[in-house]
């Protein structure tokens, strides 16, 4: 739990007694490669934070198509969002690809918890803010940026993934054809 509370105070400070209170609301669980948390068609009972491992977040089309909307990693959030806050059945995957844990959180003890300490209200919206200004940069990359320039914004912002994940993945990511990112990755080796 030492990890939840130092990324907490990287937004805003909270006392000994406060982060108390906030344990509760969380459950941990480990996750093994390739375990799915969430699954087309399931409830989104959680949103989860991510203490150690890689995920992808992606949504399978009926053809087997598959589209990664998110990696995530340590100190990250993710749920199928959609799901998770309009209490519906899930359209999204999440699938662990590094073994890892994650902390869980259900919308009901986020909402508990928010009304119950100012601070993780602040907290969970800036985090949604910031994962809001996220999306739009990764829309707004896939839509005007050209190969190159989505491969080297990648790298740039993710530098561990790039050489963590299987190019497979990162290709699919970020709208590229393996050989064509193949080719980036040698020219910025």
């Amino acid at each position: 739990m030492e990890k939840l509370r130092k990324h907490i105070q990287q937004i805003t400070p909270i006392s000994d007694e406060e982060f108390e209170s906030v344990k509760p609301y969380f459950t941990i669980r480990k996750v093994l490669k390739n375990q799915f948390l969430i699954q087309q068609g399931d409830e989104a009972l959680y949103e989860y934070l991510i203490l150690s491992g890689i995920f992808r977040v992606f949504y399978l089309e009926e053809s087997g198509k598959e589209h990664i909307v998110q990696f995530a990693t340590e100190n990250w959030w993710m749920s199928d969002y959609i799901a998770y806050f309009n209490h519906r059945h899930t359209n999204m995957n999440v699938i662990c690809m590094e073994a890892g844990e994650v902390l869980c959180l259900t919308l009901e003890g986020r909402e508990n918890l928010s009304a119950a300490l100012h601070k993780m209200e602040h907290f969970f919206r800036i985090k949604l803010t910031k994962g809001y200004v996220a999306l739009q940069q990764r829309i707004i990359s896939l839509l005007s940026g050209n190969p190159e320039q989505r491969y080297e914004e990648f790298a740039r912002l993710y530098p561990n993934l790039i050489q963590k994940m299987p190019k497979k993945y990162v290709a699919e990511y970020l709208g590229l054809s393996r050989e064509t990112l193949s080719r980036l990755h040698a020219k910025h080796g």
